[in-house]
């Protein structure tokens, strides 16, 4: 344990706010209320043999696939080790699903279904009158909700994956049961989920090392793709929908066929656990962050790739000693954004060599070690993070400039997503496992069930 606290003294994403209102420094141009956490030094000797992380007890994990070990953040520790007496999986216990509702848009209004359908076919982004009430409080997950995502082809249906091991699949604006299904497929906590565009169904993942591809109408298992890590990201190929990518805690990253259920590509590199993973526009480069605190080194932070012939073609794009926990792409311009735990949101070029813009990153919301996610709107023009101070931050893409701050919880707002036809609504989920639907007036403010 003392050699655990050495290597890891001042160097956590998640140190006391003391210790980072100490390393603050003055930087004028940001008027940042969440200082930046002190940057990693580096060990005066360097040993041979790396200090191995401890194996943390987790609840549920299958017996054929040992724990990695891997630095998770104090809180979600916290999380998964909630429960004071966790349980060893039943290798007889059948994991099903839960119906209690309806997936269908006749249990929607007849205005809010009308307004989805039409702004669908018209596949525009401009303003429009809205129905009213399209603010919704989603209650159900009983631990920290860690991704959210709605359905393209579906606009009424939510998916959030929690780390109460499940995934639930949301009837936004019904009228009888919003919570439609709950998945209980996975042996423990859930980390990521997304959205099949191959039909109605979802891939998620967590700590129970397995992706899962589940058929949401049936409610069953389409396939399991098995690893020897925690999956902790996954993500659908652009250019094809039978093809995802997943990233798990010992830098292992894995190019799937959903049909086959085999791995296509592996790339191959010493890293961290990878924390986020997202393609380009094209479909021809992957762009990558893992963390890279165990090293003391800054490149490997941020990677990108060849798809193709499965290479790095940058390695040193980010030189901060801050890990990255999400990646988005801009929708029509070739750049790309980072959350940094630095509490800013830095801006890089998806051109060659990659470059950081040192001018410019959004720096107003705090991260302090959650896993906080950010996204762009439809046009492009706003980005949308949540925040640990439990607000929703809604900047300018262009200026960088603050629009509006939004207080929707108490505790860390995670991830902030964009609906994909309405322009003016947007999802939100918390670290204390609530979720929120937020719509925009007329007047530009967002208004939501717990937003005053």
């Amino acid at each position: 344990m003392d050699l655990l606290s050495k290597a890891y003294a001042s160097t956590s994403d998640d140190d006391d706010d003391g210790a980072r209102a100490a390393a603050a420094g003055g930087r004028s141009e940001h008027s940042n209320p969440f200082p930046p956490p002190p940057k990693r030094s580096r060990p005066e000797t360097y040993s041979a043999n790396p200090i191995q992380m401890p194996v943390f007890r987790r609840p549920n994990f299958p017996a054929e696939a040992p724990i990695p070990g891997s630095y998770i953040s104090k809180r979600q520790r916290a999380a998964i080790a909630a429960d004071a007496k966790p349980t060893e999986p039943n290798p007889n216990c059948v994991h099903t699903s839960q119906v209690l509702g309806s997936l269908s848009d006749s249990d929607v209004p007849h205005s809010i279904s009308t307004k989805l359908w039409r702004r669908k076919k018209e596949n525009c982004v401009t303003s429009y009158q809205k129905p009213p009430s399209l603010s919704a409080a989603l209650d159900g997950h009983v631990k920290s909700v860690n991704a959210i995502q709605w359905s393209v082809t579906h606009g009424h249906l939510l998916a959030s994956a929690g780390m109460d091991n499940t995934v639930s699949i949301w009837n936004v604006w019904s009228n009888v049961q919003k919570r439609a299904r709950i998945f209980n497929f996975h042996r423990a906590a859930v980390k990521d989920v997304k959205w099949s565009q191959q039909g109605l169904s979802v891939l998620s993942c967590g700590y129970d090392c397995t992706s899962r591809l589940v058929d949401v109408e049936k409610g069953m298992e389409v396939r399991v793709f098995k690893e020897d890590q925690i999956v902790q990201v996954v993500k659908f190929s652009p250019d094809n929908h039978n093809i995802f990518l997943s990233g798990g805690s010992k830098g292992l990253l894995k190019l799937w066929d959903t049909r086959t259920g085999t791995v296509v590509h592996e790339y191959v590199r010493n890293l961290g656990p990878i924390l986020d993973v997202e393609f380009t526009l094209d479909g021809k480069n992957l762009i990558t962050s893992s963390d890279v605190s165990r090293t003391n080194l800054s490149e490997n932070s941020i990677i990108v790739w060849d798809v193709s012939r499965q290479v790095p073609l940058s390695n040193q794009v980010y030189a901060e000693a801050y890990t990255c926990p999400c990646i988005r792409c801009h929708p029509f311009e070739p750049y790309f954004i980072a959350q940094s735990n630095g509490n800013y949101i830095a801006i890089f070029s998806t051109k060659p060599p990659f470059r950081l813009d040192k001018y410019k990153r959004y720096a107003s919301h705090g991260v302090s070690g959650f896993p906080i996610k950010c996204n762009f709107s439809l046009d492009g023009n706003t980005v949308a993070t949540g925040s640990s101070d439990g607000c929703i931050y809604f900047y300018n893409s262009k200026t960088c400039k603050l629009l509006k701050k939004v207080k929707a919880y108490e505790q860390a707002c995670v991830d902030v997503v964009f609906h994909p036809t309405l322009p003016d609504v947007v999802a939100s989920c918390s670290w204390n496992g609530e979720i929120s639907v937020l719509e925009r007036d007329s007047c530009h403010n967002w208004k939501g069930p717990t937003v005053n």
